[in-house]
């Protein structure tokens, strides 16, 4: 497949997602929308994933790019591309499709635990899963799910984490694409957010966990890839 992410800062990259297209034999792109680069045409790419990024979904006032970028996601939707989102790249896809997407009660950073939502574990994303796993997180907005949207994971602190939408759009709000490089510069540019509260975990405890959980994180977002492809 031809994939084309589009990246929000310079520092959340594609990551561990990108070695997985590497490893399949995927090509790929990328384009740095907040420099203003220009989105290829839908022609060129089978799959669009948009990472993260600390501006909210809704913050359209001051990035004019989101305009663009929403646009273009409804058009790459429409021309039944593939179409994953990671964390804002989740909340954009949930806001193209209808779903309100605002800040939460409290922000969710470190390594937590989600689980499948019972009614859809059966889920073909789904299939090699375990019920409930470990991965990292660094959100503090959350959303409604779309229209026709199946909700695939929650977590304790966020009812919504994961969802859906036929064979063509998926979206997680959490990041298993995240590495020890991803996890330094997450840090060093927004280590502002590290304050005390119940699911804030400190600097030191989120560096120490990482070998903890980063090879079953890799897995698992791969068997979740290999069956999103598939479909």
């Amino acid at each position: 497949m031809k994939i084309h992410f589009i990246q929000h800062v310079p520092f959340e990259h594609p990551a561990y997602i990108g070695k997985w297209a590497e490893q399949n034999g995927h090509s790929f792109s990328i384009t740095h929308i907040y420099n203003n680069e220009t989105l290829p045409s839908l022609k060129s790419f089978d799959m669009l994933v948009m990472m993260g990024g600390p501006m909210g979904a809704y913050d359209e006032d001051k990035f004019e790019w989101l305009v663009v970028e929403r646009q273009f996601v409804k058009a790459a939707i429409d021309a039944n591309k593939k179409v994953l989102g990671i964390c804002l790249g989740c909340q954009i896809i949930a806001a193209v499709l209808g779903g309100n997407v605002y800040p939460h009660t409290q922000k969710e950073i470190g390594w937590w635990k989600v689980k499948k939502i019972e009614a859809n574990k059966k889920h073909a994303l789904l299939k090699d899963l375990p019920e409930e796993f470990t991965t990292f997180h660094w959100h503090g907005d959350t959303f409604d799910l779309p229209e026709n949207a199946i909700q695939l994971f929650q977590s304790e602190a966020t009812l919504q984490q994961g969802f859906a939408i036929g064979n063509n759009i998926a979206a997680l709000q959490f990041h298993p694409e995240v590495e020890e490089n991803l996890l330094a510069s997450l840090t060093e540019h927004d280590r502002d957010e590290l304050k005390i509260a119940p699911y804030i975990q400190p600097e030191k405890q989120m560096n120490e966990l990482l070998p903890l959980h980063i090879e079953n994180q890799h897995r698992y977002i791969s068997s979740f890839l290999d069956a999103f492809v598939s479909l």
